[in-house]
């Protein structure tokens, strides 16, 4: 299947871009959307949207098999890592999801369409109006594919033009899924454009940011920054930086054969998206007194993740990366080797996967790929101390309890700062209406006009 040139991305890769070509793409942009997107009503949008992602679940959708046949040499990610990673994202964008979303981060469904009221805005003779930014600039992180999806799914959603830029090699999917909203609606697809070039091009990011109204972006903290600087003044700009996740396993979960099912789930965590999102986990707490301690608990996770790898194989890793698992296995073999509060379990004639248990519950960062830790804590008190480094940029915990104790501890783990708490097993799979960072994902894109009656 050859991809039509409909995006910048097209392009050959011999071809230049200037200043020029991307300020007139943003002015072509804002006028389709004038004429094709900016009167839309919500709930079409969304069926559309829905309408895709159907498609996107099934085996046999071109741009679903493109993606699964050139995305493993494009992404690093194995085809079966990317079919569960896809899965789990494209099963959100649902009519039911999307207006659950748009309910809790607009007060109503329709808000977006016409002057509405919420109950309490009508106790109080009022109504409101939220307004999108007529072009929404999105800048990408490389590391995986999921983020940039949603951040035109939104954009749709509120009815912006779109400029996706992405990091270099990294268009593939972001791309499949903008000629899959083309081929769904022309029209909508007209709206959008999708484009790569090296971070650092201050000509053309500059080119870019002067047609923008809103500008989102991931990235490390320092880029962050950069981005924020080089913004004109009338640009909102939303950016979500670095963040990580651990996993807290209480006691009383590891009882019997439900001992296995939570190693099951932290497995599932360690492996979605080969552990590179900010959702992921570096280490995974296990209360002790259970039938299972942490050091055992690390052994069984082991096991699990040597039959993962049969079923949903890691990849290769660029040879950097592959290097920093070895040298971050040796370090522990020779721990373990003079310290029994030391154990390391780990792939054969592979860097595909490594646990390490430690007794010190100190939080560490780990390499990624499938590489985590596994500490023992008295409580849950005890992990938070120990992951106190972190505090403030802690996105998710992944929660293995029982039910009658499990608001109590995401209640102490809210106070204490955490964004996100969930299931364990569900850390790279956050419903539609999530708040990223603990903010409204929708919110934090429009404005808002108010009407006192």
């Amino acid at each position: 299947m050859n991809l039509p040139n409909y995006f910048l991305a097209d392009l050959p890769p011999e071809a230049t871009l200037s200043a020029t070509m991307i300020a007139d793409a943003c002015q072509t942009l804002k006028r389709n959307r004038e004429r094709y997107l900016a009167h839309r009503s919500t709930v079409s949008l969304a069926s559309l949207l829905s309408d895709v992602a159907r498609s996107w679940l099934e085996p046999d959708y071109s741009f679903r098999k493109l993606a699964l046949e050139q995305g493993p040499a494009a992404t690093g990610f194995s085809a079966a890592t990317l079919a569960s990673g896809l899965d789990c994202f494209f099963r959100q964008l649902t009519l039911e999801n999307f207006q659950a979303l748009l309910e809790q981060d607009l007060g109503h469904a329709q808000r977006l369409d016409k002057i509405v009221a919420a109950d309490a805005e009508q106790k109080a003779d009022r109504g409101a109006i939220a307004r999108a930014p007529e072009l929404l600039v999105h800048i990408a992180a490389g590391n995986l594919p999921v983020p940039a999806l949603m951040s035109i799914v939104l954009g749709v959603l509120v009815r912006s033009a779109q400029f996706v830029k992405c990091a270099t090699g990294t268009t593939l999917l972001p791309r499949l899924f903008a000629h899959s909203l083309y081929e769904a609606e022309p029209k909508l697809g007209a709206c959008l454009e999708i484009a790569e070039w090296p971070g650092g091009d201050h000509t053309l990011a500059d080119a870019l940011f002067g047609e923008a109204g809103c500008v989102t972006a991931t990235g490390t903290d320092e880029t962050l920054e950069s981005i924020r600087m080089r913004l004109p003044a009338q640009a909102r700009f939303v950016g979500y930086g670095h963040r990580v996740s651990f996993a807290f396993v209480t006691n009383r979960v590891l009882t019997g054969l439900n001992s296995r099912k939570v190693v099951e789930r932290a497995a599932a965590d360690v492996v979605a998206w080969n552990q590179l999102g900010c959702l992921s986990p570096h280490v995974i707490y296990v209360e002790e007194g259970g039938s299972l301690s942490a050091e055992r608990f690390a052994e069984a996770l082991g096991q699990e993740l040597e039959q993962r790898e049969a079923q949903e194989p890691r990849g290769e890793l660029p040879v950097e990366a592959a290097a920093a698992i070895a040298s971050r296995r040796s370090l522990y073999e020779v721990r373990a080797a003079h310290s029994p509060d030391t154990r390391q379990w780990v792939s054969r004639n592979s860097t595909a996967w490594t646990v390490v248990y430690e007794a010190e519950p100190r939080f560490q960062l780990s390499c990624l790929n499938r590489f985590i830790y596994v500490k023992g804590v008295k409580d849950l008190t005890e992990a938070l101390q120990s992951a106190d480094s972190v505090r403030g940029k802690v996105s998710t915990v992944g929660l293995a309890a029982t039910e009658d104790h499990a608001q109590e501890l995401a209640t102490e783990l809210a106070r204490w700062g955490v964004a996100r708490v969930c299931p364990l097993g569900q850390m790279q799979n956050p419903p539609l209406a999530w708040r990223h960072d603990g903010r409204p994902a929708l919110a934090d894109l429009v404005s808002w006009t108010d009407w006192e009656l």
